[in-house]
């Protein structure tokens, strides 16, 4: 009975093994190519499991590991080595789900085969492809900046498998987004970039990006090729333009691709999303959380992304020591229970391995991979760079190293795999990859070889619509629909009231701001127009406003009343987003790049938040055309208003987004009723050329009695830059305009409505940029002897004074006086008495005799 305890107890020893090499095996495994480390750990040693070195020839059940029922001990632990312990480590055991840590050891503990023959050689020309190029650009243009893949060049053989199995699978097309480090290799050798057209922008032949804005550096720039496989299965392949801003694309690429798989049935998942990365920055850089978080919502969920962290063991100059707490640059992705593939970068077989295994369990599965690429820099940060001044010990290891190609070929005649004829012609095909470089460089640099033109077709310049007013039915019908609720279905107690109360002002006026938003959406549905809309809160609305998606009070079922409209009309997305600016607003800029058919629509919670997404306002909603052609018509939903409510729930900070505009980049607005706000998101909806819209939306104003607008507003005309006085005033006897925008129009109008003064005109500016100055001075010419003054609620640096200043008011041809807060650090008091004694002085001041 003794011999039956202990060897049950053994065998429950033995499954405690077993179990240790999955979770921790990956510690033991060879994966940096710099210096090879026998790596050890205690859950590894068959001792800390009360084993013995006399137990190995035992044989023990095994639960079907490596196939088998019963194995030695020493077999079982070769399985586990063979599995876990060479060039690639796998870390799947923090994930949850049975089913997917089943299909690791279903695809892992396998004996290790080598690729057949072909696939040797195929891996060999990638390899050979990706040195070819960076040698020549190394020799010829000697200290240009290129960010070199050198050290790292399994990358293409890696990418190379990924969109063969995405190829044979049949899907749509893969879209990569990227950092420079390797970039240019990237673009030409799994993009189809020709050689001789990277050659061009190097000689500074060609213009780089934006025919006619100010361009970009070559290893930023974005292209759309085709991926050949080896059967001859093509796949359209679409690498985005990013800016130095690591990791500032990966919201942006996801964008692109939901809005790509969009097109098709909910759930097609046929676009394949690739982020690649650089360790310092997956470990470092926030925005990479924010994606991985948004992988399995239902607003941003695009059926798995294959993530490869290209790990040169150095950020710039920084190790990682340095760089992060965590064992592994990729160990925040452990957040979303996503597997990890460690691989030996200097093993292209295994790292090939590792692709087919992160495709294979992307369609599976549908969620996040991550390869994590464990390799070096050959050169510094960039090639003028020497890393040898703050990396002295790791360089002289480089130093002696030879390349993954050498080292490779070496290892394929070494085991016999390939024949010296076969290693010749290897040879001589890296040669002749040279040779046609040189060729390509020499016609680029004479002039003999076409370029394909740098930037994507502009779009149609139409101008907008006429008019963007709706007939009376189609703003009845949207009435309707608020009222006609599925069968069964409960409306909460409190929204009854507003579902009928929509339903009469599609009657008989008086529209709110709310009902005039949800019309502007529900008409350019029914016109076939799709609208997505998302952001924190946004289905109800941060103000219990909106109300675009009703919950059944009884069982939570969620009705769309903008959903069911007509047979034919566009497709209604309204999300809650996730609590993200940064890659929120990415997304949506994304996807607006890609759906030039579709509204697309980003809110803030309160406008001042939309700074915690700054760099994607700066790098592309407010410049990408400039610099890559690449147009967006994302508009921009930013609550703002002075109202009490403290420094962050005021400001939108108008004065930044006006700053930024200047080439016709974009456009800012003020609408101060919802027949304009309207208009103007219907103008957006189909204006030519594309480009973004910056709204600051209304808080206090958007129950305001006063701002609402009669039905016959809607139904024809269209939005208006400029709003001249509407209260039946004599023109002859003003002496004094007021230039304003938002809501102290009201407060201006209130207190003249309590205290009339015919001397004073109120006159609206609706659109800040492009600054309507034709409007401004036709409007303006019938107040010809009358002081202009411009008001805000805003500090005196804030606000649009410093863009009406600088930008207008030299335009108008006459001096134009500053009535506003003074000039603070902060945007707003926090103090509701101070901010009702400040208002009170504007109002006094803007309205003195």
């Amino acid at each position: 009975s003794v011999d039956i305890s202990e060897r049950i107890d053994k065998s429950a020893r033995v499954q405690e093994l077993i179990n240790s090499y999955r979770v921790r095996g990956h510690l033991m495994a060879d994966i940096d190519p710099l210096e090879y480390v026998q790596r050890t750990h205690p859950d590894l040693e068959i001792e800390s499991h009360g084993l013995t070195f006399w137990d190995l020839d035992r044989e023990f059940v095994t639960n079907g590991l490596g196939g088998k029922r019963v194995a030695k001990l020493r077999d079982i632990l070769g399985v586990l080595r063979d599995s876990y312990c060479r060039t690639m480590g796998v870390e799947y055991m923090h994930i949850q789900d049975p089913a997917q840590r089943q299909w690791f050891q279903r695809n892992i503990e396998v004996k290790y085969t080598k690729p057949g023959h072909d696939e040797q050689l195929r891996i060999l020309s990638k390899l050979n492809q990706a040195e070819a190029f960076e040698t020549f650009l190394q020799t010829k243009y000697v200290g240009q900046k290129r960010f070199s893949l050198e050290g790292g060049e399994s990358l293409i053989p890696l990418l190379d498998q990924i969109l063969q199995g995405a190829a044979s699978a049949g899907l749509d097309g893969a879209a990569i987004g990227m950092a420079h480090r390797g970039r240019l290799n990237v673009l030409t050798n799994i993009a189809g970039k020709t050689y001789g057209h990277v050659f061009r922008e190097f000689e500074g032949a060609v213009a780089i990006g934006s025919k006619r804005g100010s361009g970009d550096v070559k290893y930023h720039l974005g292209t759309e090729g085709t991926f050949v496989g080896d059967q001859g299965d093509e796949l359209p392949v679409y690498l985005a333009a990013n800016p130095s801003h690591l990791e500032t694309v990966d919201g942006v690429l996801e964008g692109i691709v939901r809005a790509k798989q969009d097109r098709k049935p909910i759930g097609t998942f046929s676009w394949l999303p690739i982020l690649v990365h650089g360790d310092a920055a997956f470990a470092g850089q926030g925005v990479v959380v924010e994606t991985l978080q948004m992988s399995q919502l239902r607003g941003y969920r695009t059926g798995g992304t294959i993530h490869v962290v290209v790990n040169n063991q150095v950020g710039f100059t920084t190790t990682p020591t340095d760089a992060r707490t965590s064992v592994y640059a990729t160990d925040v992705a452990k957040t979303i229970q996503a597997p990890i593939l460690h691989v030996n970068g200097d093993d292209p077989e295994a790292v090939v391995r590792a692709a087919e295994l992160a495709f294979l369990y992307r369609e599976e599965f549908h969620r996040d991979i991550v390869i994590d690429l464990v390799c070096y820099r050959r050169r510094g940060h960039n090639e003028g760079d020497d890393p040898s001044m703050t990396q002295p010990l790791m360089t002289n290891l480089i130093e002696a190293k030879r390349s993954v190609r050498r080292l490779y070929t070496e290892s394929l005649v070494g085991r016999g795999d390939i024949t010296e004829d076969e290693y010749e012609q290897a040879k001589q095909d890296f040669q002749s990859r040279l040779e046609v470089a040189f060729a390509d460089t020499h016609e680029a640099e004479t002039g003999t070889n076409p370029v394909i033109a740098t930037d994507a077709a502009d779009e149609p310049v139409t101008g907008a619509p006429e008019t963007t007013g709706v007939s009376r039915e189609v703003v009845q019908h949207i009435g309707d629909a608020f009222v006609n609720k599925p069968d069964g279905f409960t409306v909460h107690t409190k929204l009854q009231q507003l579902l009928d109360k929509r339903f009469d002002m599609s009657r008989n006026g008086n529209i709110d701001w709310a009902f005039g938003e949800l019309l502007a959406f529900g008409s350019v549905l029914m016109e076939g127009t799709p609208v997505r809309l998302a952001g924190q809160d946004s289905r109800r609305g941060t103000f219990v406003q909106r109300h675009s998606v009703l919950h059944d009070r009884d069982n939570g079922q969620e009705w769309l009343p903008l959903a069911n409209l007509s047979e034919n009309q566009g497709r209604f997305w309204v999300y809650d987003s996730l609590l993200s600016e940064y890659a929120a607003m990415a997304f949506e800029y994304g996807y607006s790049v890609e759906r030039s058919d579709a509204l697309v629509l980003w809110e803030a919670q309160f406008g001042d938040f939309a700074n915690g997404a700054q760099s994607v306002i700066d790098e592309f909603i407010s410049s990408a055309d400039q610099k890559w052609a690449q147009q967006s018509s994302v508009v921009l939903l930013l609550p703002h208003g002075y109202e009490g409510q403290g420094p962050d729930h005021s400001s939108a900070r108008i004065e930044r987004y006006l700053q930024m505009c200047a080439q016709d980049n974009m456009i800012v607005a003020r609408p101060s009723t919802p027949a304009s706000y309207f208009h103007l998101l219907r103008r957006q909806a189909y204006q030519r050329p594309r480009r973004p819209l910056v709204v600051f939306t209304p808080k206090a104003m958007l129950r305001l009695r006063g701002a609402t607008s009669p039905v016959e507003d809607f139904l024809e005309g269209r939005f208006e830059p400029v709003l001249d006085d509407d209260r039946g005033i004599d023109r002859s006897a003003v002496t004094r305009v007021l230039l304003h925008a938002g809501k102290i129009h009201w407060d201006l109008r209130a207190e003249l409505d309590k205290n009339p003064n015919p001397e004073i005109a109120l006159v609206r500016v609706e659109q800040y940029y492009p600054a309507p100055v034709d409007e401004l001075t036709q409007v303006l010419a019938q107040y010809p002897g009358a002081e202009l003054v411009w008001v805000q609620d805003e500090p005196e640096n804030q606000g649009a004074w410093p863009f009406i200043a600088l930008e207008v008011a030299e335009q108008l041809g006459r001096p134009v006086r500053r009535i506003s807060r003074a000039a603070a650090a902060s945007t707003a008091t926090g103090s509701p008495k101070v901010h009702a004694s400040e208002h009170a002085a504007i109002m006094k001041e803007a309205l003195a005799r």
